[in-house]
């Protein structure tokens, strides 16, 4: 069996200290490798060095693994260059961020710069991500800090500012501003946080603009688009929304392929402004489109140098048109929603909001996991293991306005690192989530996870649109006030990843993670005088423990071994020294680490109890369960487990096909009963609480 790691526990127990106490709020944010930007800087000034960052090297692996990959044609000629190196007087920012200080280099990170473009117009928001105090000039010493979301916390990432550079420009990320260096920075930075440059290639907006605000985006097909988008569009400009919007590609060869009107494919644009102007009496919306690349604009009606713009009234005309070469430009809304595929809204969060005037969302965020044989129960077309996802509940009790018998709300489900796990040829998950109404029978109820036959008998009330490989997935829903159930999962069972689960509603709701509460129900077990039991197993008994009439851990372990054995349908490869062990510390009343006979009669009585719930639940008889059986097979023993705690006993006790054989499954219900009455034996006020001196806590750990 292999061993669980102890000190994972802890750090993951530590890590839920720490965000309860606030730790990863943006003005709280971790430190990304424990790196400490103003004691590191501080030491470079008094060294009089420059900084350099041994956590993301200067050397190709930083580059890529694959297209970008040590000794591939792209990367041929780059070398790694501070700006004070081939710029004469480099400057952090210039005159303020603005969109023009984000233009595309030699990589597919449009989707990444239009987000970074759309920050530019929000102040607060990109001091958020770009921290003050920053300069090329003032305590420069090398060093660069920025701030991204990240699955629900702020990461405060440190960075050096060597640069990839070739024929003395930058590679990727530059200003039009040739000596402005804050965006090639930001993008250094991001790359660190998702282990290379190449990991950033190819993606949504969505995914820029959540990790620059902790928004939460919503997406539109514009060959769907409800008849009120250009309003909804307009009121997310007056709240601080970023958006952006692209045109899908039919084919690869259509990748950012240039339209008759110069428009490109599969290439992500950012909205900037809407407007509506009078055009010889007739009102006209247009809409303000920024493209990455800093140039290539549109060509076709209210383009920089088109007529149109010679019909409204002159002052209005004076402060919409621009017609420089800057990737910047006009275009009428009907235009837009017949070139353009698809629009990203990305609503933010009441913490990201500076006025009281701006709409605010209620939002609760949970963090969660799918681990094979344990909570990955793929989708509803897989009933047996469907029941064993996360679940959530959320109240619904406010309708939207009155008169209305609707509640709106908003499901988030985003899959984490996985632009870091590209290195090791993983990809994205196919996700989704679908949402059940409580029933009667369980309404109010929050220590419980529903079990198979709930699936079985009821169908969904909503779900996700699609499941689909991305990493968010997102709808919004208006359902009557009630209490529902979100479970999230893959759409396959046993596929492993981490996620964040997400519920943004317009009015305030509740919400919490379902699951069973830690208990353990336990029968009595009568305790037999020596003169009760019967003669045949005294016989037994005294053939194995001799004159001392006392079993130690081999003499347990033999005759386990021995009477297991005779039961040929039960695979087992013999129960261990360690597990005999457990059999000991639980049922020795002498403290000498050995078994009497009444003691060894308590745990036969024991074990053949647990044969019997074991045959129960090896519904194929195959003589071992399935790992999503075992759970079941638990409760049925007397014990109900969180999916915490249900994860550690699959990763302790479960081979790697995901089955529990027999030896493995007694000696689990034997460690939980021993953990669950020593407990019980501590906690002498039943508070939930002990406490424990460090000499206390090894004494126990180690003798359990």
């Amino acid at each position: 069996m292999e061993p669980i790691c102890a000190t994972g526990v802890a750090a993951r127990l530590r890590s839920e200290w720490d965000r309860s106490e606030g730790l990863g709020q943006n003005d709280r944010a971790l430190k990304f490798y424990g790196q400490d930007f103003e004691s590191l800087r501080a030491s470079c000034l008094q060294s009089r060095r420059l900084y350099e960052d041994e956590t993301f090297p200067a050397k190709p692996s930083s580059l890529g693994f694959k297209e970008l990959g040590p000794g591939s044609a792209k990367t041929k000629g780059v070398c790694w260059m501070r700006p004070t190196e081939f710029c004469t007087d480099p400057h952090f920012i210039v005159d303020g961020a603005t969109r023009t200080d984000i233009c595309q280099g030699a990589l597919g990170d449009c989707w990444l710069l239009a987000a970074i473009a759309c920050l530019t117009l929000n102040e607060p928001l990109l001091r958020r991500v770009v921290p003050h105090g920053q300069s090329f000039h003032q305590q420069y010493a090398g060093i660069f800090h920025f701030q991204f979301w990240q699955f629900g916390e702020w990461v405060d990432v440190v960075i050096d500012d060597r640069l990839p550079v070739r024929d003395g420009k930058l590679l990727f990320v530059h200003s039009a501003e040739g000596a402005e260096f804050w965006s090639a920075l930001v993008e250094k930075a991001y790359a660190k946080l998702n282990g290379c440059y190449e990991a950033l290639s190819g993606g949504c907006t969505s995914e820029g603009f959540e990790d620059f605000t902790g928004g939460v985006t919503e997406m539109y097909e514009l060959k769907k688009a409800p008849g009120n988008l250009f309003s909804i569009i307009r009121r997310a400009v007056e709240r601080g929304s970023l958006m952006g919007c692209s045109i899908d590609i039919t084919g690869f060869f259509d990748m950012e392929a240039v339209t008759f009107k110069k428009l490109v494919k599969g290439h992500a644009y950012s909205v900037t402004g809407v407007e509506e102007v009078d055009l010889k009496g007739k009102p006209i919306k247009l809409i303000r489109i920024r493209n990455p690349w800093g140039e290539v604009e549109w060509t076709g009606a209210w383009s920089d140098n088109s007529k149109e713009w010679n019909g409204i009234e002159p002052s209005v005309r004076a402060r919409l048109h621009n017609c420089q070469e800057d990737g910047e430009f006009w275009m009428s809304f009907s235009d837009f929603i017949k070139e353009f595929s698809r629009l990203e809204i990305c609503n933010l969060t009441a913490d990201a909001l500076q006025s009281s005037e701006l709409k605010k969302w209620n939002s609760s965020l949970y963090p969660g996991e799918w681990r094979r044989g344990s909570t990955a129960g793929g989708c509803r077309n897989y009933p047996a293991t469907f029941w064993i996802n996360p679940q959530y509940k959320i109240v619904l009790k406010d309708t939207d306005t009155e008169g209305q018998d609707g509640c709106s709300f908003l499901v988030a489900l985003m899959q984490k690192d996985r632009r870091l796990l590209r290195q090791e040829g993983k990809d994205m998950e196919t996700i989704g989530y679908a949402i059940y109404e409580v029933p009667k029978e369980f309404l109010g109820s929050t220590a419980m996870h529903l079990k198979r036959e709930f699936f079985l008998k009821h169908t969904s009330t909503a779900r996700s649109e699609l499941f689909v490989n991305l990493r968010e997935v997102s709808s919004r829903f208006c359902l009557p006030p009630g209490e529902y159930i979100i479970v999230p999962s893959t759409f396959e069972p046993h596929k492993e990843g981490d996620f964040v689960l997400r519920v943004f509603s317009e009015k305030a709701t509740e919400s919490e993670e379902l699951d069973d509460e830690l208990s353990a129900d336990l029968p009595e077990e009568p305790v037999l005088q020596e003169s009760e039991i019967d003669e045949g197993f005294k016989a037994l008994f005294i053939t194995l423990a001799g004159k001392e009439m006392e079993l130690d851990i081999p003499k347990l372990q033999i005759i386990l071994n021995r009477v297991v054995s005779k039961h040929k349908e039960l695979k087992t490869n013999g129960f261990e020294k360690e597990a005999c062990r457990s059999m000991i510390s639980l049922l020795d009343t002498t403290g000498k680490g050995r078994l009497g006979l009444t003691d060894f009669h308590l745990l036969w009585e024991k074990i053949k109890r647990y044969l019997t719930v074991f045959r129960d639940f090896d519904l194929d008889k195959s003589g071992t369960m399935n790992s999503y059986e075992m759970r079941l097979a638990l409760e049925a023993a007397g014990f109900k487990l969180t999916n915490h705690i249900f994860q550690l006993i699959i990763l302790r006790y479960a081979k790697p096909d995901m089955n529990v054989d027999f030896d493995s499954f007694v000696t689990c219900l034997i460690r939980l009963e021993s953990m669950f009455k020593t407990f019980q034996t501590m906690d002498t006020d039943a508070d939930g609480v002990v406490s424990f001196s460090f000499s206390q806590w090894i004494s126990l750990t180690m003798f359990t």
